[in-house]
């Protein structure tokens, strides 16, 4: 039986009272913790309603609680369910809470919570309750001041928001500090960490000559690898300031990094709280991926301090505008620093593996949903990828110029202010004068529109038209679906490889029909359509294979380089999926080729291009009756048709660009080995194991030496067990590290790779309670792996651990559950097998984050 309750987004009102300022004072032990919360509450002006003040609350034990010194009975309030009520409150008054909550039992690594003998805090979106009665919302934003007290040899560090304002030694070895946060924040960007930590220490100079002090803690044996994080820092503060002319307000900015943490990390103002796997690097522990993730995420919390602390979310219906906004941020920032045309790839690669794959699914939402369960729930790639897409559409339709007027606008408009999607879209309107209120569909309904594009070209006449036809299909929250705005960049090449001068090479499609006409086009032209892929949409054009050949070589736009050879792959897959026929279209082994020795390409974009598609955005093209084990066949077999084709060429480059030298986390050096590891893994697919062992024992960097050894897992050889156990020993003691070992077993294609998961499970590195652990291991596996995940047996051991993990982190479980909800899109006997998994779990006790996953996956 369902037991959560929904949450409406038409229910919202303004809160009846608003905190202009809150003292918290936290009694740190290991065995309980003290929290005394001392709020001035003052009426909002705008509420219309009586004086009535109601307290969110979970899993507290309430001492006392005073309003104005006056201690009140139990008939002074009632709590109901998980609200604290108090009738007939003044127009202005004091509210002192003393309540009992204990970290050190608490798994689930939100609110406050002790691993490993520290303290530290998460408590967006919904954590702070768990600390004190509080209305814990984001429209409810005021001054902090906190008070940490403990033991001073156990916690030496104590740290909070904002700045330090007094410390003092007591008596029995306990000393306390004193934080002052000068802005006002809502409750979820409160943070507390109390530990044993060094850090280190550098400053930056903001474009007004503040002195602002940048300090990174963790502990000591960590302190080393923090260093390239700390220039991320830095770097993102200097681009912010140049590109949207955004300042840091505070004098100090930390981070503490961590292992045990939900998330990727937590924007908390003045002092963000890190996954250790995001902050710390070196050349032998690190790859080049992590380099690349270890700066976004810095980066991405980093610009969280206007987007979404100085502006944050009136409700929690409004998430997409905090995390898509600041995802597109963090995006432009990578496409500034790096490849903007790699980058591109790499966002539309995530979007359709994972993001289109939810839209699919019985967990589809709107960005903005008008209700939810449960929030957690709720950190969706919709909410990221996708709404950032919304804002790259946005840029596209107002160009560069027209964007950045309507941020600023927006930043100057809503500073220090709680606002909804319907605020950000206003300014994009009233900045440049223009109507774009269709963008509210983008809001509202769910699903990935559809467009079905046609041409005709009038000789005569010398017209070229387009016809476009977009769709979208009915889900629970909109049945009868209105029309997207729809922005579609598009070049015409003539067949002598000569480009069209055009006047715009834009088209806003903006009903369900509509036609294009270009005039003087005086000979046949193949369209370059969704150039850079302008908006996050299924595509369906009539491209002939020769087509296809024609846009790998000779489009102007990398993305749709990219985009032409991987609809070729995917139609000969279709084809075969079809046809039960194995064989291979010679044009693309010589479009291939072409792109191979073309040296006007840059290595990253040709091992893009060569990088096949993946089995999970083979699978959801199929849709449905998909069978998991016959993709893979088909893929393994273009792999290797190519692999033996072009097999001089690949050792050719190989030989050319492994060459040892110093690491340097450059982009030419980047890309390099990119494609290298690229063709090593093709010549792998021929069995050449002696190669990737040769790479493996050669390398002085860890993103030769974990490719060559993603390589050697799906051989079955004894280098491969070398290799492995060699790693292993050399790496069992930097946890992060260890984590990529999980990984490589987890996503072997070899049989036995059930077995070894299972195996690992019980290792004594890995722990259950460690989310980055089963990220590594088991949801590795059930993702990363669907050929060898997608078998009957193996959909009790995945259940089993989300059913684990529920009595531990409930988010972590509900996030793991989520490999097991699109059942209805595969075929016997997969289907019946995993919906009786689906059905064991629901008949169980589960965390209201679970249950949401299993019952909705069960609708």
């Amino acid at each position: 039986m369902n037991k959560n309750k929904t949450i409406y987004l038409k229910d919202y009102k303004i809160p009846v009272y608003q905190v202009k300022k809150l003292d918290m004072e936290f009694d740190l032990y290991e065995d309980y913790t003290i929290v005394i919360s001392k709020a001035n509450y003052i009426k909002n002006e705008q509420s219309e309603e009586i004086n009535y003040l109601e307290l969110f609350w979970e899993e507290l034990e309430l001492i006392d609680i005073f309003l104005n010194e006056r201690i009140l009975e139990k008939k002074d309030y009632k709590i109901i369910d998980n609200i604290l009520s108090i009738k007939n409150t003044p127009e202005k008054f004091k509210l002192k809470i003393i309540t009992k909550i204990h970290p050190e039992t608490n798994t689930s690594l939100e609110w406050l919570y002790m691993s490993w003998w520290k303290f530290c805090t998460q408590c967006e979106s919904q954590g702070f309750r768990r600390m004190t009665y509080y209305q814990d919302r984001p429209d409810v934003m005021t001054k902090f001041t906190t008070k940490i007290n403990a033991d001073k040899e156990k916690y030496p560090v104590l740290l909070s928001n904002g700045n330090k304002i007094e410390e003092w030694n007591l008596d029995n070895n306990r000393h306390y500090v004193v934080w002052d946060d000068p802005f006002v924040k809502p409750s979820y960007l409160f943070a507390l960490v109390a530990w044993n930590l060094e850090y280190i220490e550098d400053n930056y100079i903001t474009k007004s000559w503040k002195n602002v002090i940048l300090r990174i803690f963790t502990e000591t044996h960590n302190i080393l690898k923090c260093d390239f994080a700390m220039e991320s820092l830095k770097k993102s503060m200097k681009w912010d300031e140049e590109k949207f002319w955004r300042e840091y307000d505070l004098w100090l900015f930390m981070i503490v990094a961590v292992d045990d943490f939900n998330s990727w990390a937590m924007e908390n103002k003045g002092l963000n709280i890190f996954n250790s796997k995001f902050v710390f690097a070196n050349p032998k522990s690190a790859t080049d991926t992590d380099y690349i993730y270890i700066e976004r995420v810095i980066w991405h919390e980093y610009f969280h301090n206007w987007t979404w602390n100085r502006i944050t979310c009136r409700d929690w219906f409004q998430l997409s505008l905090k995390e898509g906004l600041t995802v597109f941020r963090d995006s432009e920032f990578t496409a500034d620093m790096q490849s903007r045309s790699v980058k591109r790839i790499e966002d539309v690669k995530l979007l359709r593996n994972h993001q289109f794959r939810e839209d699919a699914s019985p967990l589809a939402h709107p960005i903005r949903p008008s209700f939810f369960e449960e929030i957690s729930n709720f950190y969706t790639l919709t909410v990221y990828e996708k709404w950032s897409e919304v804002v790259k559409m946005y840029q596209t339709i107002l160009w560069v110029d027209g964007f950045r007027k309507a941020m600023d606008l927006y930043f100057d408009r809503h500073d220090w202010q709680a606002v909804t999607t319907e605020d950000f879209l206003k300014c994009m309107e009233d900045a440049n004068k223009i109507d774009l209120w269709q963008f509210q569909t983008w809001y509202n309904q769910a699903w990935t529109p559809i467009v079905e594009v046609k041409t005709e070209y009038n000789q005569e006449k010398k017209r070229y038209t387009i016809y476009l036809k977009q769709s979208c299909p009915q889900t629970p929250e909109t049945k009868n679906k209105k029309p997207f705005i729809i922005p579609i960049k598009f070049w015409l090449i003539k067949e002598n490889w000569e480009e069209v001068i055009l006047d715009n090479d834009l088209i806003i499609l903006t009903d369900f029909e509509q036609s294009f006409n270009f005039d003087n086009i005086d000979s046949k032209v193949i369209p370059s359509l969704l150039r850079g892929f302008s908006a996050p949409v299924r595509l369906k054009y009539d491209y002939s294979n020769e087509e296809y050949g024609f846009l790998l070589k000779n489009d102007s736009d990398d993305f749709n380089k990219f985009e032409a050879w991987q609809n070729f792959i995917k139609k000969i897959i279709l084809d075969i999926f079809n046809s039960w026929e194995y064989k291979i279209d010679n044009r693309l082994i010589v479009s291939l080729k072409t792109v191979l020795l073309d040296t006007n390409l840059d290595n990253a974009l040709k091992a893009e291009i060569l990088t096949i598609t993946s089995e999970l955005e083979i699978a959801d093209i199929i849709n449905k009756n998909i069978n998991p084990e016959k993709i893979h066949k088909i893929r393994e077999f273009l792999v290797k048709s190519i692999s033996k084709e072009l097999e001089i060429d690949f050792e050719n480059i190989y030989n050319k660009l492994n060459i040892i030298h110093d690491y340097r986390f450059k982009s030419k050096d980047i890309w390099d080995r990119k494609l290298k590891n690229v063709c090593l893994e093709y010549l792998s697919y021929n069995l050449w194991p002696k190669l990737a062992f040769t790479q493996y024992n050669n390398s002085n960097n860890m993103t030769d030496k974990l490719a060559s050894l993603s390589c050697l897992s799906n051989i079955d050889c004894i280098e491969r067990i070398k290799a492995l156990d060699d790693f292993y020993n050399q790496w069992k003691k930097d946890t992060n590290v260890i984590d990529k070992w999980f990984t490589i077993q987890a996503t072997s294609k070899l049989n036995n790779t059930l077995n070894i998961v299972k195996k690992l499970s019980k290792h004594k590195l890995f722990d259950i309670k460690n989310p980055n652990k089963v990220r590594s291991l088991i949801n590795s596996f059930a993702n990363l792996n669907p050929t060898l995940f997608n078998t009957t047996k193996w959909y009790e051991f995945v259940a089993d651990k989300v059913i684990e993990l529920d009595k531990i982190n409930p988010m972590v479980a509900s996030r793991l559950a989520k490999n097991l909800i699109n059942w209805k899109q595969l075929g016997e006997p997969l289907i019946s097998s995993l919906k009786e998994q689906l059905i064991r779990i629901s008949e169980l006790e589960l965390s209201k984050d679970l249950r949401e996953v299993i019952n909705k996956s069960l609708t």
